[in-house]
């Protein structure tokens, strides 16, 4: 039986200990602040010499200058961190304490736990969430316990474990407990409302998210992670983590976030600085697209597929969404050698490299592209001929070898390859270009696959580890290509249960084929909506959605007699909305252009936000959004807008819905006209307008 003081009033010994940490980081925090200003004096005093003393200081002594702002510059952006560091603990030093006795060491260890680490004249007051000893606190329960240190395991026995929230220096609540993460700090956590960008978990990290976030040795890491499972912040706070455990091999410059938009980048762009470490660098499949076409070829950015009616521009999308797809283009790139390139013998002077020596080196160069293998040979021809060059006669240069070998090509480009990749196929019209030079988004990736296996991509030698969100949006071409560009760690998630494009044709099971050396985690356990809106969500699409025990209102299907009648129903709700004392309202409409028509219908009367692909950033009160934009968002409150049988109508738009519907936290409404969608299953509660 679990053992709680959840009480209005602190223990008393934790209140003393908290003022006396308060105290002890008050003065710490004055030092470091007199740190700074004494950094930005020291600065602004040998600007001000160097300003002066311009015309008549030496070039060597204004060197010896440059070097010395420099390093003020270095040393004062140090303890500048150092203070807003102090500054953050002040407002809340730590979330947790547990008591350890370690085997033989006789003495309990008094750990308090934060987001930072502390020390006071070689005392560890405070410990870092993510230090070993801190594991214990997510993994164990009181008794028998211990932790993998540097050293080695520690095992011994966990004596206590207590838990609080501190904000702005006050104690609100403590609780002691002898389970792992206790129900009632998760329920008040899950229970608050949401905040204008996502915040850190560390006080409230379950025991399989913490087995995620301190797995260090996963070459490749999949999540599968149903709707509210918090798989984005666990990824993020990975990340944290290996920043503390690698950090004098892997930096923030080291990692990158594949992002599906900049409105889902901002809402996360907070977590990493709360924790303090550095923002990471986030790129989106576009980007990536960008980088490495630029000179080669254009493209046109992706449309969205539940506005474009073209059902031959589908179906090409289709045709290369599949892992398939793929294998056809690997067996084509096997025989590239036979289709590309017919060797010749190459003589200059009395110098000669013949067709059978310059076919041995270029099937001996077999894992890198054409374009290199050639590059490769013509130093190896011209290192042969000045081996040989006895009589000191002119030979060729590498690039003039270069030239001829290149003229033994078959094939001069890769658009021209990627077209006779079809002509083979037999089916030429799956290629049709968006223009001249311009390819649509579909051909872009497999494009790409083959432009790397002809003339080569530009690999990432600074990424370290890359984060894919959104792991179900992407095509297993596209990640071929990635897996060339980024050959690295990965931490790969996301939900096909969301799977949001109709004509994507691949599967969980595909991935993980892809990665077949992947370590693979499932999560279950939903934490952002309550019972009552899983419950409703999985009469959508029933899944392996597991509800936190949280109870709330029952959803709402309101019908409305006509359109008018609708848009005067979520103004109702939106003046509702502003009394209730929520942070976040998210109008969800099915496509781009809906929610458009909807934000023009209201913006005349409120002030609400639009997020379109377009779009920066997510703020605090209503939103207008399509379902691909609230992907990854969570908002208080959720309307969903036009939920009758002819907006969602297909098996398909069951993913859409059911998207739409776990955007929500604490309350959901879904408003129709004419017929409710058949989608839904069993009614909720309904209103007549």
């Amino acid at each position: 039986m679990t053992d709680r003081q959840n009480t209005g009033i602190p223990f008393p010994d934790e209140l003393e200990h908290l003022s006396y940490i308060c105290e002890i980081l008050e003065e710490a925090m004055e030092k470091a602040e007199a740190d700074v200003n004494r950094k930005d004096r020291e600065y602004m005093k040998q600007k001000r010499y160097m300003v002066e003393y311009r015309g008549e200081i030496d070039p060597h002594e204004m060197f010896q200058n440059e070097l010395a702002l420099r390093e003020i510059d270095r040393t004062g952006a140090f303890v500048t961190g150092i203070r807003d560091r102090l500054a953050r603990l002040k407002e809340s030093p730590y979330f947790a304490r547990i008591d350890f006795a370690a085997e033989g060491r006789g003495k309990v260890m008094k750990c308090y736990i934060g987001r930072f680490a502390f020390t006071n004249d070689n005392d560890m007051l405070i410990f870092d969430w993510r230090a070993p000893v801190a594991s214990m606190f997510y993994d164990c329960e009181v008794g028998p316990a211990g932790y993998d240190a540097p050293m080695g395991r520690v095992d011994g026995q966990l004596t206590r474990k207590r838990q609080f929230k501190i904000n702005g220096g006050v104690m609100e609540y403590a609780l002691e407990t002898s389970s792992n993460i206790q129900d009632d700090v998760l329920q008040r956590e899950l229970s608050r409302t949401s905040d204008e960008k996502m915040k850190s978990i560390i006080a409230t990290i379950q025991k399989e998210q913490n087995q995620i976030i301190r797995n260090e040795k996963a070459d490749i890491l999949l999540i599968q992670g149903v709707a509210g499972s918090g798989k984005t912040s666990i990824a993020l706070h990975r990340i944290a983590f290996l920043l503390y455990r690698l950090k004098n091999r892997l930096s923030a410059q080291n990692i990158t976030i594949l992002s599906p938009n900049k409105v889902f980048a901002d809402y996360i762009s907070n977590v990493l600085p709360e924790l303090g470490e550095e923002p990471v660098y986030e790129l989106s499949f576009y980007d990536i697209a960008e980088i490495q076409l630029e000179g080669v070829i254009g493209f046109e950015p992706d449309q969205d597929p539940l506005e474009n009616r073209d059902e031959a521009w589908a179906e090409r999308a289709r045709f290369k969404s599949t892992l398939s797809f793929v294998r056809q283009l690997d067996r084509f790139i096997e025989r590239l050698p036979e289709l590309v390139f017919a060797p010749a013998d190459y003589t200059f002077g009395r110098f000669t490299a013949s067709a059978e020596m310059i076919q041995s080196r270029f099937a001996s160069y077999s894992k890198y592209p054409v374009k290199d293998r050639l590059r490769m040979i013509a130093d190896d021809i011209h290192d042969r001929f000045a081996t040989d060059n006895i009589m000191e006669d002119d030979i060729p240069r590498a690039g003039t070898i270069l030239k001829s070998l290149n003229s033994m090509l078959k094939v001069k480009s890769t658009l021209a390859l990627y077209k006779a990749f079809y002509q083979e196929l037999g089916l030429p019209k799956m290629f049709v270009p968006a223009g001249k030079k311009t390819l649509e988004w579909a051909d872009v990736y497999p494009f790409l696959y083959l432009h790397g296996a002809y003339a080569g991509l530009r690999e990432s030698a600074v990424i370290r580890h890359l984060v894919v969100d959104e792991m179900q949006d992407y095509t297993p071409v596209q990640y071929a290509v990635l897996n060339q560009i980024f050959k690295c760690q990965k931490t790969i998630l996301g939900d096909y249960g969301q799977l949001i494009n109709p004509n994507h044709r691949h599967s969980l099971e595909d991935l993980r084929e892809l990665y077949g050396d992947a370590e693979f985690v499932e999560l279950n356990a939903s934490y952002r909506s309550t019972c009552e809106i899983i419950r409703f969500a999985r009469r959508i699409q029933d899944g392996a959605l597991e509800p936190i025990e949280r109870h709330g209102e029952e959803p709402v299907l309101i019908q409305c007699p006509d359109r008018a009648a609708e848009i005067d129903c979520i103004a109702n709700m939106i003046l509702e909305f502003e009394k209730s004392g929520h942070a976040t309202l998210g109008i969800i409409a099915r496509t781009n252009r809906d929610a458009l028509a909807l934000y023009e219908a209201l913006a005349e009367r409120y002030e609400i936000h639009l997020l379109s692909p377009e779009s920066g950033s997510f703020a605090n009160g209503v939103s207008v959004a399509s379902i691909q934009m609230s992907k990854g968002l969570e908002f208080d409150q959720v309307i969903v807008a036009d939920a009758d049988s002819r907006t969602y109508a297909t098996p398909y738009d069951r993913s859409l819905l059911y998207i739409a519907c776990t955007r929500a936290m604490h309350k959901l409404a879904l408003l129709y006209t004419g017929e409710r969608t058949k989608l839904i299953g069993e009614a909720g509660r309904e209103i007549f307008v």
